[in-house]
């Protein structure tokens, strides 16, 4: 399966170590900072994964990529009092390889319409 997620927190951080990080530098708790939290998490889980501007996408079993999900929220969660997540989910048992697939098949459609 892949999913695709967003995450966004709101309020002041409900985790006393950023507030104490903010005090030490940084002037607000800023939405990159919090995204820059829940992609390292997604990234350090070794599941193929892909972020953009919008989305991180993740790819792997069930199981797998819910419980980097659960982690990923939680850790930008800290970040603000509230969190609005965003989910799309591609289900597709049997399949590996689709985060790379999707597209491939998709640019060489663009190709044939274009004659390439």
């Amino acid at each position: 399966m892949i999913i695709a997620f967003s995450v966004q927190p709101t309020g002041e951080p409900s985790d006393p170590a950023v507030v104490r990080d903010l005090a030490e530098g940084s002037d607000d708790a800023s939405v990159h900072d919090a995204v820059a939290a829940a992609v390292r998490i997604v990234r350090d889980s070794g599941l193929p994964t892909r972020t953009s501007a919008m989305f991180t996408e993740v790819e792997g079993e069930w199981d797998e990529v819910m419980e980097v999900l659960g982690r990923a929220t939680a850790e930008a969660g800290r970040y603000g009092s509230r969190l609005s997540l965003v989910l799309k989910a591609d289900i597709r048992p049997g399949r590996a390889g689709e985060l790379d697939g999707k597209v491939e098949r998709m640019e060489s459609a663009i190709d044939r319409m274009e004659g390439r």
